[in-house]
Formats: structure tokens, C-alpha cells, sequence
């Protein structure tokens, strides 16, 4: 070993645990509003409702043989204020964040927006996995999967095959 305490070819995850408070409404504008009701319920309420989320980056690479990390968490945390804090902390999702003008503020998108907008300040390749908790029971994992969809016969129903990236 060197002096930093790792070779050539050590692999880690390091991840990150932020928290940040916002308002949402569950509402689809390709449903009416009494589908949007039955399907979401009270958390259809006109006035929306708030949540304290807690969100766990994790990023993934080579342990850098000199500095011995991943990535500088002090750099990670600039990213993730930039990120993640910035647009989307004390928000109404649906109004103040205008990736959300026409997506459902479900977790899931959530977790997809934060994914899609580490990106643009994170290395390439280091994202590993953003898991957003929106209660202590409802928490969606995302790894940046899109789906690939396939039609083989114009009379037949399209299928969906996950992919990474």
C-alpha cells in the first residue's frame, strides 16, 4: 500500500445525507380532477402539503492513490447545494420548480430531477445512486435507468427493457 492507504484499482462509494423542506400537490393534467382524486387522494389537496425529504447521494469510483478519495465531500457539498438545496429547498414544487410545470412531483420524479441535475455538476460517471426519502416508509431509490422501448409488429403492444447507465 501507499502512503494515501490505497493501490491501484480500490473501488468505493461514498455517499452524502441532505435534508430539505418543500410543498407539492399529486395532480396529473392528463387526468380530470376526480381521477386525480381517487388516484391521489388527500395528497390531491388544492393546497398541497409539505414534506422534510432526506436524500442519500451516493457516487462510486477509483480511490485517487494520492488524495486517497473519491471525491473531495467538500467539492460534493457545493454540488449538491448547487444541485439539489438551491432549487428545490422551502419550494412548492409544482410552482417554483419548472422541471415540475408539467411532471407529477411524485417522489419518483423527484428522484429523477435530483438525479438529472447532479449530472450537470458531478464527473462524468461518478453518480452511482440518489435515494430520496419522502417519510420514513416511502423511499425511491434511483440509478439513473431509462427504458428502451421496443415494437416489433405495428398490431403488437410495445415492450420496455430497463437500461443502465
Amino acid at each position: 500500500m501507499n502512503g494515501a492507504g490505497s493501490g491501484p484499482g480500490w473501488w468505493a462509494r461514498v455517499s452524502r445525507l441532505i435534508s430539505f423542506s418543500a410543498s407539492h400537490r399529486l395532480h396529473s393534467k392528463s387526468l380530470s380532477n376526480e381521477e386525480n382524486l381517487k388516484l391521489f387522494g388527500k395528497c390531491n389537496n388544492p393546497n398541497g402539503h409539505g414534506h422534510n425529504y432526506k436524500v442519500v447521494v451516493t457516487l462510486h469510483g477509483e480511490v485517487d492513490p494520492v488524495t486517497g478519495m473519491v471525491m473531495n465531500l467538500t467539492d460534493l457539498k457545493e454540488d449538491i447545494e448547487e444541485a439539489i438545496m438551491k432549487p428545490l429547498d422551502h419550494k412548492n414544487l409544482d410552482l417554483g420548480v419548472p422541471y415540475f410545470a408539467d411532471i407529477v412531483s411524485t417522489t419518483e420524479n423527484v428522484a429523477i430531477y435530483i438525479w438529472e441535475n447532479l449530472q450537470k455538476f458531478l464527473p462524468v460517471g461518478v453518480l452511482y445512486k440518489v435515494k430520496v426519502y419522502e417519510t420514513d416508509n416511502n423511499i425511491v431509490v434511483y440509478k439513473g435507468e431509462q427504458l428502451l422501448e421496443i415494437s416489433f409488429h405495428p398490431y403488437l403492444k410495445k415492450i420496455f427493457i430497463p437500461l443502465s447507465n
